[in-house]
C-alpha cells in the first residue's frame, strides 16, 4: 500500500532541478529607464577614447581646401599614424596654428555653460566647428626642403622640381605684390623649411591664410591625418597624395646631385697676359738654375 504525504508537509527530497531553479534565475533584469544612461555613459566614454587616440572627425569651417574639402564637410583625421612616421608632402593635416597664425573666428561673447557642454559634445561625433586655432591644410614641403614661387611658368618649385597642381582651383595672381600680413600674392622668396617643420597651404590659393605669410608649422602641432571625407555620404572618398610629389626628390639627395656653377670665362687679352706672365716666370727660374749651377 502507497505511503500518503500528510497534508502541510513537503516531500523529503526535491530534485536537482528544483534546487537549481532559483540560481539559474539570477537577478531581475534592469529596467530600460536605468539601463539607457548606462549604456550612454559607456558609448560616450568609447566615443572620447576613440577620438582622443585613433580617429577623430573634423568639420570643415572655410573654404581655404576647395575643391577638395567643401565647407560642411566632415573628414576623418588619424592620430597616431605620426607616432609611428613624419608627415610627408602632399598629405592632408590638422594642426594647432602657431601663434603667428592669427584665429579662423573670433570669441563667442554668448557662450555659456550649456553652449559649451554641447559643442565638447558634438565634437565627439564630429558635428561641431573647430577651435580658433586649428587650421587644415596640405604639405607643400617638410624640413630640409627648399620651396619658393614661381618658375618661369608660375609654379611652386619645391627642391627645383615644379609641382602640377590640378587641385588648385584658384590660384592667386602673380601680379598682386605681397604685404607679409596677407597671403594675397602667389610669389614668394625662396625658403628653406627647418628641421621638424612644415610648410603648408591651403588648395584654394585665393583666400588660403598659409605658410606664404603666417610661417612654418612645428610637426609637433599637427594633430593628424586627414585620410578621408565621411560626410555628406554622396561624397565618401579618400584623399590621396597627389602624384606630383612623387617627383620632388628629398633635400638630401637634391643637393647631392646639384650640379656646381659653372666657372666664368676669362676675356682673351686677360688669358693671353696671364699666359705670357706665366712663361716669363719660368723662363726666370730656369736662368736662375743655370747661374746657381755655374757659380
Amino acid at each position: 500500500m502507497p505511503a500518503t504525504q500528510r497534508p502541510g508537509h513537503e516531500p523529503a527530497e526535491r530534485s536537482a532541478d528544483d534546487t537549481a531553479s532559483p540560481r539559474r534565475s539570477g537577478r531581475r533584469p534592469m529596467p530600460l529607464w536605468q539601463e539607457l544612461p548606462i549604456l550612454l555613459v559607456i558609448a560616450f566614454c568609447a566615443a572620447a577614447l576613440i577620438r582622443t587616440f585613433v580617429v577623430q572627425p573634423f568639420f570643415i569651417p572655410s573654404g581655404s581646401m576647395e575643391q577638395t574639402l567643401l565647407v560642411g564637410d566632415r573628414v576623418a583625421v588619424n592620430k597616431f599614424v605620426y607616432d609611428f612616421r613624419e608627415p610627408r608632402r602632399g598629405e592632408i593635416v590638422v594642426f594647432r596654428g602657431p601663434p603667428a597664425w592669427a584665429p579662423q573666428f573670433g570669441p563667442d561673447p554668448d557662450a555659456g555653460f550649456v553652449s559649451n557642454l554641447g559643442r565638447s559634445l558634438g565634437d565627439l561625433i564630429g558635428i561641431s566647428r573647430p577651435g580658433d586655432k586649428d587650421f587644415i591644410k596640405r604639405i607643400i614641403a617638410v624640413g630640409g626642403d627648399r620651396v619658393k614661387c614661381c618658375d618661369e611658368q608660375g609654379r611652386i618649385t619645391v627642391n627645383g622640381v615644379p609641382l602640377e597642381e590640378p587641385y588648385v582651383p584658384a590660384n592667386s595672381p602673380l601680379e598682386i605684390p605681397s604685404n607679409g600680413m596677407e597671403c594675397l600674392s602667389r610669389r614668394f622668396d625662396e625658403v628653406l623649411v627647418g628641421e621638424g617643420e612644415l610648410f603648408v597651404m591651403g588648395d584654394h590659393r585665393l583666400v588660403s591664410q598659409d605658410s606664404r605669410c603666417n610661417g612654418t608649422v612645428p610637426v609637433e602641432n599637427v594633430v593628424g591625418h586627414a585620410f578621408a571625407v565621411i560626410w555628406p555620404s554622396a561624397s565618401w572618398s579618400r584623399l590621396p597624395v597627389p602624384e606630383t610629389f612623387d617627383q620632388v626628390p628629398d633635400a638630401a639627395v637634391a643637393q647631392a646631385t646639384a650640379a656646381p656653377p659653372a666657372p666664368e670665362p676669362i676675356p682673351g687679352g686677360v688669358t693671353g697676359a696671364v699666359l705670357a706672365g706665366v712663361a716669363a716666370r719660368t723662363v726666370q727660374c730656369r736662368s736662375s738654375r743655370q747661374r746657381r749651377l755655374l757659380s
